[in-house]
């Protein structure tokens, strides 16, 4: 039988997102993201065709590496200007029942103590729909604009990382107990004091003394996805993601990494068949063949060049405008996408420097596949089986009308081949996606912070020994 296949839509609050360029088309709507009515649509086309969630980017920060600056960033929209992803989490869920949505935001830039109370607000008013994409940041701009005078070591970023997501865990796990609300109007008791824990972090790189300041969502802890492909990317998502997201242009690229996902998150106690992992697609479909390729060259006119490398120069950390354009992509060490600069300088092809901004002017870092829904659908079959993979992200070309052909065409094909979903389960996102509780498993670390008290007379244990705090 034939594995399932997941979509989420790809998508950023922003222009033109994955496609720099492709706003100049007639029919796409991407420079309207700034409307509400852009992202409500949005969102009743995707529940239309049973799309786990809607994975909203984002980034902290500009594309200033191109050329050494962003004037081409700003000339061609190039992820700039870009509006704040949490936001749209409350309109999104008012239009639908059944969507995930996923928001994009960083460990580097904002303090877990007040981002836990704006993620649990979301999850309340989503009724448990809401996911956070786990991410450390790859724009020096974003940390000078900060005040951090410049981007943290790679390695360094992750070990911050782990320990924002501790503090979050024992918010969201640890300070309210089930129970703790009752709401009682006769006793006029709405909570249960003792029942509401301080959770005493004291860390490395944060001190958080007190008490979440949300009673628990529906998910408590939202689902979790994770974007980082690179050795310490992939070491944190098998420890902690739900749904995990990466970019790989080949089948041998995306088989490898979710080969190694999967035995890593095996090494660290969970069970790693629940692991989701969704690799960067685009999607050119139309009735025939012939359509669809015809459309992708239409689409093809509106790139833009510069743009292109605008991301690609952001995305790696090099600087692609000091090259000619034959010149042959080569490894770099940099301090922003590790897994890009592997991707594009290792794998199955050496790249020109006009290969890449071809290749990247539709779709980012994933392939693109066009055809008919047949071929499209036998593409996706074929990548499922090679590669392990549970689905795919699909970006844009134009906005809506890549997911609205998606939709149409493409998902009655894979469900008339029994491989797609014709309806959507019940319950939270969680619970829609794993098929069981509304919270976390216990094979998952945040487990073991419910019993924030027994934590934290072990880690002031530690402290007064003078040994690692326990993880």
């Amino acid at each position: 039988m034939s594995k399932p296949i997941r979509f989420n839509a790809f998508e950023m609050n922003c222009v033109g997102h994955q496609s720099p360029g492709l706003w100049t088309h007639p029919r796409d709507r991407s420079w309207q993201y700034k409307d509400l009515a852009y992202w409500t649509d949005l969102a009743k086309i995707l529940e239309e065709g049973v799309f786990d969630a809607i994975f909203i980017a984002d980034v902290i920060g500009y594309y200033d590496v191109y050329q050494g600056g962003n004037y081409h960033a700003l000339h061609q929209a190039a992820q700039i200007p870009v509006n704040d992803p949490l936001q749209l989490a409350a309109p999104i869920a008012m239009v639908t029942q059944h969507l995930g949505i996923g928001i994009t935001a960083s460990t580097s830039f904002e303090h877990p103590y007040t981002f836990a109370r704006r993620l649990s607000t979301a999850d309340h008013h989503t009724q448990g729909r809401l996911a956070w994409n786990v991410v450390t940041s790859y724009l020096e701009s974003g940390a000078k604009n900060v005040g951090q005078g410049g981007l943290a070591d790679h390695n360094n970023r992750y070990e911050v990382a782990t320990e924002y997501v501790e503090v979050l865990y024992k918010l969201f796990e640890g300070s309210w107990e089930d129970g703790a609300v009752v709401r009682d109007r006769e006793k006029r008791v709405f909570t249960h004091p003792e029942k509401v824990h301080e959770i005493g972090h004291h860390g490395k790189y944060f001190e958080v003394p007190g008490y979440h300041l949300c009673e628990p969502s529906p998910q408590r802890t939202p689902v979790l996805f994770q974007a980082g492909a690179s050795g310490p990317g992939k070491t944190f998502a098998a420890q902690h993601a739900e749904c995990v997201f990466v970019a790989a242009p080949t089948q041998t690229l995306l088989r490898d990494y979710v080969a190694d996902v999967r035995r890593q998150a095996t090494l660290a106690g969970r069970d790693a068949s629940k692991l989701l992992i969704y690799n960067l697609v685009t999607v050119i479909v139309d009735e025939t063949d012939a359509k669809a390729e015809a459309k992708f060259e239409e689409y093809k006119q509106h790139v833009s060049y510069d743009g292109s490398l605008v991301f690609m120069s952001g995305w790696t950390g090099i600087d692609f405008g000091q090259y000619l354009p034959t010149d042959t992509v080569k490894r770099v060490q940099t301090n922003a996408i590790v897994s890009a600069v592997e991707h594009l300088s290792g794998g199955d092809k050496a790249w020109t420097i006009e290969e890449l901004a071809r290749w990247g002017g539709i779709g980012g870092l994933g392939p693109v596949f066009v055809g008919s829904p047949s071929t499209v659908a036998d593409i996706l079959q074929q990548w499922v089986e090679a590669t392990g993979v549970d689905g795919f992200n699909l970006a844009y070309a134009i906005a809506h009308e890549t997911f609205e052909d998606v939709v149409r065409l493409l998902v009655p094909e894979l469900q008339r081949r029994g491989v797609y979903p014709r309806d959507y389960a019940p319950g939270t996102l969680r619970e829609k996606l794993f098929g069981a509780s509304a919270t976390l498993p216990e094979d998952h670390p945040a487990a073991r912070f419910r019993d924030i008290e027994r934590v934290k007379r072990e880690e002031a244990a530690a402290r007064a020994e003078g040994c690692a705090v326990p993880a």
